[in-house]
């Protein structure tokens, strides 16, 4: 029964990831220059997209209590339907002119986000352990297929946009709402059974003062539940930290990435066409990287990630404003760097933590992400505005080092098992 469920769950995770993602990543091109346009302010152009992350974070930790006892697909069914309205309130932002209410469209839509980031963890619920990294990029990987495309629609958005009276920017986050609406009705209809409901009830830890299975009781908070598994299991500790620190990293080159392009006077097309590459990084070599995470170790795989994502930034540093080989390359490179760090560090977190507190770490460890990454975001358009984009790639160096890091203490025989 629980294999040909998991079967079932990852073909239906792989659905919705294919479509979630156009509305996750079609606006990813044109926040920062709509943020900038409505703010007035190029230092303020990384808010958008730091209030985004700002908001997945926060909404990740907040499904995760919902997902316990309601399973999967309720907490995902809310984060798409949330994130929608997220798109529509940022499009409403744009026609009245008001970056205070795209700071809040784009906080909404981090649920869209969140309920990805929980996809791939839905992924590992039923997973053996000798294919949980390999099930886990399958969901990744599925990304591609509309976050490629996403990119990519950036300018057919915006002639949309001008059809029906709407500012151009705003086009891409129109056109974003409806894909989540729709990954939304996929995943209520398909994702039964539930698979993380099936896995408790298979665990015997439904019960809210239910064992963990390392003497941990499932009371008190989610945080103070995180840090006791932490404390028993130093491992997830470094997982945590690798995947928080990769995120940032991506994030705050990402983000300021169009602006640079911009200034060297790129159109949106183009700007399209490299995050499109980017993004074709992050997520179309995820099966590959989960098979390795399987074969090679979970850590190898994350002190891999590091040193891709450190070629990444020089590159990225190098490159002059405007289209260039460099960022182009860059740009691809931080993404591969990502998704090798991004799916290692996640199963170490899938299957280092007890099936009772499952949701509690998983969103924590979503929460600390989404927190690093937001503040990497706001810093990265302080330091690109009082400096420039090279400098802010190798500011971020600092940042790989501890991904270096993590993943060699993660790696130690002392430290794999508690």
């Amino acid at each position: 029964m629980s294999a040909a469920a998991q079967r079932r769950t990852v073909r239906v995770l792989v659905l919705t990831q294919a479509v979630g993602a156009v509305g996750i990543t079609i606006g990813i091109a044109t926040a920062s220059l709509l943020a900038r346009d409505l703010s007035g302010s190029e230092a303020l152009s990384g808010l958008a997209q730091t209030a985004q992350v700002l908001g997945a974070a926060v909404i990740s930790f907040l499904l995760a209590p919902l997902m316990a006892r309601r399973g999967r697909r309720t907490g995902l069914m809310t984060g798409y339907v949330v994130g929608a309205a997220g798109g529509l309130t940022a499009v409403l932002a744009g026609v009245v002119g008001s970056m205070a209410l795209l700071l809040v469209g784009a906080m909404l839509l981090g649920a869209a986000t969140s309920a990805n980031n929980a996809a791939r963890y839905a992924a590992t619920d039923l997973a053996t352990d000798e294919n949980r990294a390999r099930s886990l990029s399958l969901v990744v990987w599925a990304t591609t297929i509309g976050a490629v495309a996403g990119p990519n629609l950036t300018g057919p958005a915006g002639a949309l946009a001008d059809g029906i009276g709407i500012p151009e920017l705003t086009g891409p986050f129109a056109i974003g709402a409806i894909g989540m609406l729709v990954a939304a009705v996929v995943v209520g209809v398909l994702l039964r059974p539930d698979p993380l409901l099936l896995a408790q009830e298979a665990a015997g830890a439904r019960e809210p003062g239910a064992r963990t299975g390392t003497g941990i009781v499932r009371t008190g908070s989610s945080w103070s539940r995180t840090r006791d598994v932490v404390r028993e299991r130093p491992v997830l500790g470094f997982a945590i930290v690798g995947l928080a620190l990769t995120h940032a990293t991506m994030i705050g080159v990402m983000t300021m990435t169009p602006l640079h392009m911009e200034h060297g006077g790129s159109g949106l097309e183009v700007i399209g066409l490299v995050i499109s590459v980017h993004v074709l990084g992050m997520f179309a070599f995820s099966p590959l990287v989960g098979m390795l995470a399987d074969r090679m170790g979970r850590p190898q795989v994350l002190g891999a990630g590091g040193v891709v994502l450190l070629v990444a930034l020089v590159l990225c540093a190098s490159s002059p404003s405007g289209m260039s080989w460099q960022v182009t390359a860059g740009l691809f490179l931080l993404g591969l760097g990502w998704s090798l760090s991004m799916v290692s560090a996640s199963t170490m977190v899938a299957e280092h933590t007890p099936i009772a507190v499952r949701t509690d770490v998983q969103g924590t460890s979503d929460l600390v992400m989404g927190l690093t990454a937001a503040g990497g975001g706001a810093l990265a358009g302080l330091v690109v505005a009082l400096g420039d984009y090279p400098m802010l790639a190798l500011l971020s160096l600092v940042l790989v080092v501890g991904v270096l890091g993590c993943a060699v203490r993660a790696a130690s025989p002392t430290r794999r098992t508690a």
